[in-house]
């Protein structure tokens, strides 16, 4: 379990990172504030998509992860997925669990490494 679990982290550090991944929208085609429209919504940035094989468990997981290691990381605590109380009180049953942990450490994770970054 551990071993798949650093795999699908690295896995999806490694998709995350690449270049071809890594495009967003320029400022040039973001709509001008005051322009009678709303201002946009944020972009995603690359790494914080799930990785592809992840089930829907999984994928919820990891966006809970990502929204945990942002908090913990504007609030300045320490990088501890297990201290979060999503991590403690994950839903379904211990297979669906298990799972759900697995997304919630890879995006808490990727998070935390893509935020120390900027």
């Amino acid at each position: 379990m551990k071993l798949t679990r650093l795999a699908l982290s690295v896995l999806a550090l490694a998709l995350a990172s690449s270049p071809l991944l890594a495009h967003g929208a320029s400022p040039q085609d973001q709509p001008k504030e005051g322009a009678g429209q709303p201002a946009p919504a944020r972009v995603k940035a690359a790494w914080e998509k799930p990785p592809e094989e992840f089930n829907d468990v999984q994928r919820q997981g990891f966006h809970d992860g990502v929204d945990a290691a942002r908090d913990d990381f504007q609030n300045q605590h320490p990088q501890d997925a297990e201290k979060r109380n999503e991590f403690h009180h994950a839903p379904g049953s211990k297979h669906a669990r298990e799972q759900y942990l697995e997304g919630f450490r890879t995006g808490y994770d990727l998070a935390f490494y893509y935020l120390q970054k900027k």
